[in-house]
């Protein structure tokens, strides 16, 4: 989507509008919710317009890629490149953008701090809104030269360098209302969010190769061979670089094959092992078996004849 355009979700049309509407809406919502409203002290509704587009032009990086040229770190730096200079248009440039992004970056993305800048070195947060305030200032004194047939630009600096600090609370609220930007986290913040996010995927991780292992391993038990083997070893050395202290050792595969077969085999009857007991009797010498049931005697009236008959 172009960057100059946006949708409104609370519309239902959806129809793509400029952001530039966007961004004045919201920043005369903002003055009215700080009780900062326009021509309160002066007439500055040409200051909401300026602002306005401002904000928009910092959607272009067209825009910041050529304000990169004008933009310097320290006063220092300004004030030496500006030092042997007597081209107005050059040194109105190089205030006014130094101005405009102060403003923007304390009140927009609350962090006027240039990347790289020592931590201990940094000013405070009131000597870059009296940097903004001299910036706009000169802006202002180099634009009546280079601007005067048209003195509406020159007013509009003129007003933000006495209104700076208003117009920065402006544009703090409306950072946190409405463009929902928060600050920026420090290097601490950042390290310990890593921190949490890379344990919970390693865990994760850890989680699914312990359930590799475990599938691999029932496996073997019901098959044992080589390669499941190894594929168990290379997941055992995968869990051990995420945990040190994983411990894993795999059983003989003969241990494992002995078990089995014992308890695949069937454990004996009474009855079988009662006949065996009988067997192992008979085949002693000198140990007569014993009837597993009494024997019936004859009777000698049956027909016999009798010894002594």
């Amino acid at each position: 989507m172009n960057p100059r355009s946006y949708v409104d979700l609370k519309e239902s049309n959806r129809a793509l509008e400029p952001t530039y509407y966007f961004m004045i809406n919201c920043l005369l919502y903002s003055r009215m919710e700080t009780g900062l409203v326009s021509n309160q002290d002066f007439y500055d509704e040409d200051v909401n317009v300026y602002l306005a587009h401002l904000l928009h032009s910092f959607l272009n990086p067209e825009y910041v890629e050529q304000s990169k040229k004008y933009l310097s770190k320290y006063d220092a730096d300004v004030f030496r490149r500006l030092q042997n200079s007597t081209d107005a248009r050059l040194k109105y440039a190089i205030y006014k953008t130094n101005a405009d992004f102060l403003l923007v970056s304390i009140g927009i993305f609350d962090q006027p701090i240039t990347p790289g800048q020592v931590e201990k070195m940094k000013p405070a947060e009131e000597a870059y809104v009296g940097r903004g305030k001299t910036y706009y200032h000169f802006a202002y004194s180099y634009s009546q030269q280079i601007h005067r047939r048209n003195a509406g630009i020159s007013e509009v600096l003129e007003k933000l360098s006495v209104g700076f600090e208003k117009y920065l609370k402006i544009l703090s609220h409306m950072r946190g209302e409405y463009l929902d930007l928060s600050r920026r986290l420090s290097e601490g913040e950042v390290f310990h969010l890593e921190r949490t996010v890379n344990e919970a995927g390693r865990q994760e991780q850890i989680r699914a190769k312990q359930d590799q292992l475990l599938e691999l391993y029932s496996a073997w038990r019901a098959s044992p061979s080589a390669e499941l083997e190894e594929d168990m070893q290379r997941v055992v050395c995968e869990i051990r670089e995420l945990s040190p202290g994983f411990q894993f050792e795999l059983p003989r595969r003969e241990a494992v094959a002995a078990k089995a077969e014992t308890t695949e085999a069937q454990p004996e009857t009474p009855t079988t092992s009662a006949e065996n007991k009988g067997r192992a009797a008979a085949r002693e010498p000198g140990r007569v078996a014993r009837p597993s049931s009494p024997t019936k005697l004859a009777d000698p009236q049956d027909g016999d004849p009798s010894p002594g008959a």
